[in-house]
């Protein structure tokens, strides 16, 4: 199945997957009308059945309702890329060789407005 379908492909190929809309509605416990009502008036399957739908069809949950169950991000990078490693150190009051630093505003330091 194609990584760019709409909730609504996805639905109507839950359907094709099913068997029928009648087969798609005893899998939801619903009937064959609602099956219907979903695919001409909504577009979409109601929440409460996607993961039924999905079980029953392999239909994946994030084609069926992207906006609930949004597809999972790739894995994080094992390397750091985030802030400076002694940021958090500094805003502690500690400097790169682990010596205590003042953090009180010396009398030299002109106070800005901001």
């Amino acid at each position: 199945m194609e990584q760019d379908q709409t909730p609504y492909e996805a639905l109507q190929h839950a359907v094709s997957e099913a068997g029928s809309q009648s087969a798609l509605a005893r899998i939801c416990s619903v009937s064959q009308t609602a099956v219907w009502k979903w695919i001409q008036s909504s577009k979409r399957l109601p929440a409460e059945y996607v993961l039924r739908v999905e079980a029953a069809t392999g239909v994946s949950r994030h084609h069926l309702r992207p906006d609930i169950y949004p597809v999972d991000l790739p894995p994080a990078s094992s390397r750091f890329v985030g802030i400076d490693r002694f940021a958090a150190a500094r805003a502690n009051g500690v400097d790169r060789r682990g010596s205590r630093v003042s953090l009180e505003m010396s009398s030299k330091t002109k106070r800005v407005a901001l």
